[in-house]
């Protein structure tokens, strides 16, 4: 494979001018205004400190830039992920915020290997298999555990943390007379501030507006000492590249949530670049994304950092500001760096409400009603299967819901495709065209034979359905049996030899089997399992028509 295949970058920069170069600026020093504030607040939310997500806003973001094949995708700590690993770790470290901050790392490093060899394997599309619903109720109830998991910085309240929304809730409730209103009112101040602005004046670099101003509030009126929470002292200068260190016992216990994040980070990242794509009439390939996704958090392992990801309002921003190649991502990454360098002293005096408001305001978006009223209209079964998922992240925890509502969500797949539609045919009038009487009341059923339609491959799992349902349909006098196998893509072995079965039960009963439009694999398995010459040659026909010629010219069954 040549470089410019394995750097993507290296393509991106073809014809490379001075107006590219310009707009790249531009988005690259617009998204790290945007970033840098997220990236400590989005480190508060998974329990580190603030300054971690600065680290993980360095290297992994040229890494990214380098190998990623978006050119527009914004890649740094998301809320999701960062939940996810406060989810993770909050058992793992026994309160010592050293093995924390160690084990997040780790972390980091196992999701980049597991998005790493996925992309190297080629194995992009396991995504598809969570689906969309699914998706949908995680990421709403997610939503809603970050909102309440920042109460305590909202209300200048120390509440404990919980898996379940309710505990933490009813926390709250109890030391309601607690709450701190300076607090508070910087909180909501914060909140307010960041909707007007997103609203009427969405240019405006409003994260770092509301961090500015809550910093210099805390200052002037000395609300710190009043009780106001601040970020306090952050370490400047960069951070140190080092490995991680790996303990095997950690690597078990934190293994299935490296995969749970991995694929969830890679499918909000995929989601977003590819609607950004699709805009700009660009293309983005999902293996390389993996590739590029693992090698950014593994730099973000070595860099002391936690697991990243593509955020959409980040991306929307970065693509909007002008973003054009992945050069934009290399100027963010190096105006994060000169902040680490020159600047993290301002931080001193940031409130962690403010950052809390950022963290409520971004989130607020993800609750997804839109999709749940959607699935009441077009698919009950799905909808089911997004309020498992809802249900069950908000009172049991995010991977055990993320777990039930992707197993609720197979269960209904194996179910429907156990029992796959079958249709009476009938010909329409006039025509030589079959289809379904009960779509169809029209179409004419002819006397002694009868003509099914299966809507699916055959596999173990609905043999015994479909043979019960064709031997079912035939009646005393029924002469013919057709079926339509336009619709069957495959069958296995045991969908083979149950069709044995059901030839041998038709030879019974003197009944003659036609089989219309066997597709070519199909037709293979036929030859293969000694089906074709046992069916009779002259019975594979192409359309129902050919049988039903054929049945009105057979004089012994003759209509």
């Amino acid at each position: 494979m040549s470089l410019r295949q394995s750097i993507p970058l290296l393509r991106q920069l073809d014809g490379y001018d001075r107006p590219t170069l310009r707009s790249d600026l531009s988005a690259g020093l617009t998204t790290a205004v945007m970033l840098v504030p997220q990236s400590m607040a989005y480190a508060l939310l998974a329990g580190l400190n603030p300054v971690v997500g600065l680290y993980a806003a360095t290297l992994p973001l040229a890494l990214y830039a380098l190998f990623g094949s978006s050119r527009t995708l914004a890649i740094g700590p998301a809320a999701m992920v960062s939940l996810l690993v406060a989810a993770a770790l909050s058992e793992s470290a026994g309160g010592d915020p050293v093995l924390y901050a160690a084990l997040a790392s780790v972390l980091a490093l196992l999701v980049g290997l597991v998005q790493f060899s996925l992309g190297a394997a080629r194995l992009g599309f396991v995504v598809k298999f969570l689906s969309q619903p699914v998706i949908a109720g995680f990421s709403s109830a997610v939503a809603i555990l970050i909102g309440v998991s920042q109460l305590k910085h909202l209300v200048g309240i120390d509440l404990p943390r919980s898996a379940n929304v309710l505990d933490m809730l009813l926390a709250a409730a109890q030391r309601i007379g607690e709450v701190h209103t300076p607090t508070l009112a910087i909180a909501v101040g914060s909140a307010a501030a960041l909707v007007a602005l997103k609203t009427w004046a969405p240019r405006v670099p409003r994260f770092l507006v509301v961090v500015v101003a809550g910093s210099v509030l805390v200052k002037v009126l000395a609300l710190d000492e009043a009780g106001v929470a601040v970020v306090g002292s952050v370490p400047g200068g960069l951070p140190q590249l080092t490995a991680p260190r790996v303990d095997f016992a950690a690597i078990r216990e934190l293994f299935p949530a490296a995969i749970t994040i991995a694929l969830l980070g890679f499918m909000e990242s995929i989601s977003v670049a590819k609607r950004l794509a699709r805009r700009n009439g660009q293309a983005v390939d999902a293996d390389q994304e993996l590739k590029g996704l693992g090698l950014a958090n593994i730099g973000s392992a070595f860099v002391q950092g936690y697991p990243i990801t593509g955020g959409f309002s980040r991306s929307v921003v970065h693509a909007e500001a002008g973003a054009r190649t992945g050069v934009a991502g290399l100027f963010t990454a190096a105006a994060v760096t000169l902040t680490l360098l020159f600047l993290t002293p301002l931080f001193a005096y940031m409130p962690t409400a403010v950052l809390a408001a950022i963290i409520v305001t971004a989130v607020v978006g993800l609750v997804d009603v839109k999709e749940a009223r959607h699935l009441w209209n077009v698919s009950r079964p799905d909808l089911v299967a997004m309020g498992v998922s809802f249900g069950g992240t908000l009172v049991l925890g995010v991977q055990q819901g993320l777990l039930m509502g992707i197993a609720t969500s197979l269960a209904w797949f194996i179910w429907r495709t156990s029992r796959p539609h079958v249709a009476i045919l009938g010909q329409l009038p006039g025509s030589t065209v079959y289809r379904n009487v009960e779509r169809y009341p029209d179409a004419l059923i002819h006397h002694h034979f009868v003509a099914l339609r299966i809507d699916a491959p055959l596999y173990f799992a609905n043999t015994a359905f479909l043979k019960r349902t064709i031997l079912d349909a035939l009646e005393h006098d029924t002469a013919h049996l057709i079926i339509d196998c336009k619709a069957i893509s495959s069958v296995d072995a045991q969908a083979l030899a149950t069709l044995e079965e059901v030839i041998d039960e038709l030879d019974t009963r003197d009944i003659t089997l036609w089989l219309a439009g066997v597709r070519g694999p199909v037709r293979d398995a036929l030859e293969a399992a000694n089906l074709r010459g046992k069916i009779g040659e002259d019975r594979l026909v192409e359309r129902c028509i050919e049988a039903v010629d054929a049945v009105r010219h057979d004089a012994p069954k003759a209509a």
